[in-house]
């Protein structure tokens, strides 16, 4: 029976309040669209500060300041003839003579564009082979390092003699490379993950207006999370880098607008039961928010298990992007309804359901009628299942794991800072230039702190390694023992961003930890950063597993559900990460961050789980009525185009992150672009009804689950 027509009061308040709901958004992402601008300067990408207080890098740190005039990075100037770096052309000395000026002028450029005074540079210092000269430059602490790059790359090109070229490298050189190659998060990145979902949602809704209603509504949740999460990270309660603020971008664009396809879907169809749009609002809303709350809250739970790690950067990530998730699903079930509740169908224009059209459709798909007639794509792949589940699911296993042989090529134990930039690096560049002319390591010297009292002992035990160019004094113009304990500066003889050097790192605190001295240093604190980057994996990814099985068994109020959901998913997760393997051997790009893995992992599950969560309440829906046989072909029916749609979506929104030349990056987008397809189209489509149909009843055991009418 049609609705009956509501009286002019209920009328007037069914419209005032989405107007009020659509006004709070708006106002919501008026506040948070100029905080874009401010996350990045509550965002830190200085890699010491991730680890935690008890890696002996960081202690080390810490007491740096305690024996040096400044503790800032330190960038480093090398300059060569032009085109003398290739064929070994030697400097005249009168252009040497020419550079005793160099260093004053270095610091006044530094001091002049970055508003801070005491900026210190060293003499020239020539190479032994006459071939490069250096300068050591070290801002204030509070001049950002890649402010007094821009100047020092500036001065250069401007009072550097004729006849000379010159590079900036070391750590300040590089933590400069790096804000340049994460410039894009704020304008490109977000640019094209819009512009390619845009282009999914029209292809899928074949209108001009609602594809840029659910786009408005995925702009909103960002504009919330960044507002949240900057002033979270203003007062110290999270920590935002810019892999993490490209990421939470990303997150919650995909999110939001796969929880938006979602809805629309429901709404369409509860369009062609009621005579009203408010009554297929509520209807949508009554079928739609138990499982988008349990996809957001198995999400957010994933997340939340990277506080677990010892990691700032890991830890960071979890609330940061938890935030994100929570702004997805508010604007998804609040302000997307809102606003399709006053416009009502015509916002499916040109293709405006109408009840006489959709009934049957939405009868079919709400378990109150005969089966589908067969046809269409789904119901070809639902015969397709239903005729062979045993094949089909032991020919997708085969298939995932033929993919999971990758592995074999996996490298993820770790990468040099010098290799985080893709492409064009001038502190890479400047470094193989200090490598060829000086001491390899005399750029990031490595520091140890020891008792006074061992100081001869330990002096010597370093010396005597093969991998240690030079021991000295690390005390700078500052005191040489404090608190009982001496700095010494110890000059490795390879590159301090390489194996090598880690390696030596290692030897040295094998050698000397027994008396009490603690090794920190550029080399040591990413030696630190890898080895605990390992350590959270082993932790994390059990606990990810059990805490998404326990909400997977609450959801589904099942036992052998839950695992079979997990297992596909985590073979899924493995034939991505081993074609994302074998994929990144194949271009020259082997070696990974050990935290790729972990974030892959972490977000396929987690992520590509909610696409189970959509398949299987439905099917269990279904199932309550027909039959588990029957609800796994009306259930994949039924959700079938929307959960592909929003596979694709979410694939489409990673893929995005390709255009930021970070290696940590470019690799997460290949793995989860890579799952999340193989989940949307093997997974969810084939395996897990293929595995339900051959379990039956059994699937949903300890609960009875069978025909009620």
């Amino acid at each position: 029976m049609p609705d009956a027509p509501p009286t002019r009061s209920r009328s007037f308040r069914r419209r005032v309040l989405p107007a009020l709901l659509i006004l709070l958004w708006l106002g919501v992402a008026a506040v948070g669209g100029p905080k874009f601008g401010e996350i990045s300067e509550v965002a830190t990408n200085d890699q010491s500060s991730f680890l935690p207080e008890s890696a002996e890098s960081t202690k080390v740190s810490a007491r740096l300041e305690d024996f040096q005039d400044s503790g800032s990075a330190p960038a480093i100037v090398v300059v060569t003839a032009e085109g003398g770096d290739t064929d070994g052309r030697t400097l005249d000395p009168a252009v040497l003579s020419d550079l005793g000026d160099l260093p004053g002028k270095l610091s006044a450029a530094v001091d002049g564009a970055t508003g801070t005074s005491g900026t210190e540079a060293s003499p020239p210092l020539p190479s032994e082979d006459g071939e490069a000269v250096q300068v050591i430059v070290v801002p204030p602490e509070s001049a950002a390092p890649a402010d007094a790059v821009d100047a020092l790359r500036a001065e250069l090109a401007s009072a550097l003699p004729g006849g000379l070229q010159a590079q900036v490298t070391g750590p300040a050189g590089f933590s400069a490379d790096l804000s340049e190659a994460f410039a894009g998060i704020d304008g490109l990145l977000l640019l094209v993950a819009v512009a390619a979902v845009l282009v999914i949602l029209v292809l899928v809704y074949r209108s001009p207006f609602l594809p840029l209603i659910v786009l408005l509504g995925s702009m909103i949740a960002l504009c919330a999370a960044v507002l949240v999460n900057v002033a979270l990270a203003g007062s110290g309660v999270v920590m935002i880098n810019g892999q993490i603020q490209g990421i939470l971008f990303i997150l919650v664009i995909g999110a939001a607008t796969d929880y938006g396809l979602l809805y629309t879907a429901r709404f369409r169809e509860e369009l062609g039961r009621h005579g009203t749009s408010w009554a297929a609002t509520v209807a949508a809303l009554r079928g739609t928010w138990q499982p988008v709350l349990a996809s957001a809250a198995t999400v957010i739970a994933g997340l939340l298990c990277l506080l677990l790690s010892d990691l700032a950067s890991n830890a960071g990530l979890g609330p940061v992007a938890a935030v994100g998730i929570v702004a997805a699903f508010l604007t998804s079930l609040t302000f997307l309804p809102a606003v399709l509740a006053l416009l009502g169908r015509r916002v499916f224009w040109p293709r405006v359901p109408s009840p006489a059209e959709e009934s049957t459709e939405a009868a079919e798909t709400t378990g109150t009628a005969e089966a589908p007639a067969p046809g269409g794509v789904w119901d070809r792949v639902a015969d397709l299942v239903a005729r062979a589940p045993r094949r089909i699911a032991v020919g997708v296993v085969l298939l995932l794991l033929a993919g999971c042989a990758g592995l074999a090529t996996l490298d993820a134990d770790g990468v040099p800072t010098s290799d985080y930039v893709i492409g064009q690096s001038d502190a890479r560049d400047g470094q193989d230039t200090l490598d060829r002319h000086f001491p390899a390591g005399a750029g990031a010297p490595t520091y140890v702190l020891v008792p006074e009292e061992n100081r001869d002992a330990v002096d010597t035990a370093i010396a005597a390694l093969d991998g240690v160019q030079s021991v000295g004094d690390g005390a700078g113009r500052g005191p040489s023992v404090v608190d009982g304990q001496a700095l010494l500066e110890v000059t490795l003889a390879d590159s301090p961003y390489s194996d090598a050097a880690e390696d030596t790192v290692r030897e040295i605190r094998a050698e000397v930890g027994d008396l009490g001295a603690l090794v920190g240093g550029t080399t040591a604190t990413e030696l630190d950063t890898k080895e605990t980057s390992v350590a959270d994996r082993a932790v994390i990814i059990p606990v990810v597993l059990l805490v998404i099985t326990v909400m997977l068994a609450l959801l589904l109020r099942s036992v052998v559900a839950p695992l079979v959901l997990l297992a596909t998913t985590v073979l899924s997760f493995g034939t991505a990460l081993g074609i994302g393997a074998a994929v990144f051997a194949l271009v020259g790009s082997s070696g990974s961050d050990p935290s790729v893995p972990l974030y892959a992992f972490v977000f396929l599950v987690a992520l590509a789980i909610d696409y189970n969560i959509f398949l299987m309440t439905r099917v269990r829906e279904e199932s309550m009525v027909h039959g588990t046989a029957d609800g796994v072909r009306r259930g994949l029916v039924s959700t079938g185009g929307v959960i592909t749609s929003a596979g694709i979506v979410l694939a489409a929104t990673f893929a995005a992150l390709l255009v930021i030349p970070i290696q940590f990056l470019v690799q997460l987008a290949v793995i989860i672009s890579l799952g999340v397809l193989i989940d949307t189209f093997l997974v969810r489509s084939f395996l897990v009804p293929a595995l339900t149909r051959i379990l039956g009843d059994r699937v949903w055991w300890p609960a009875r689950q069978g025909r009620t009418g």
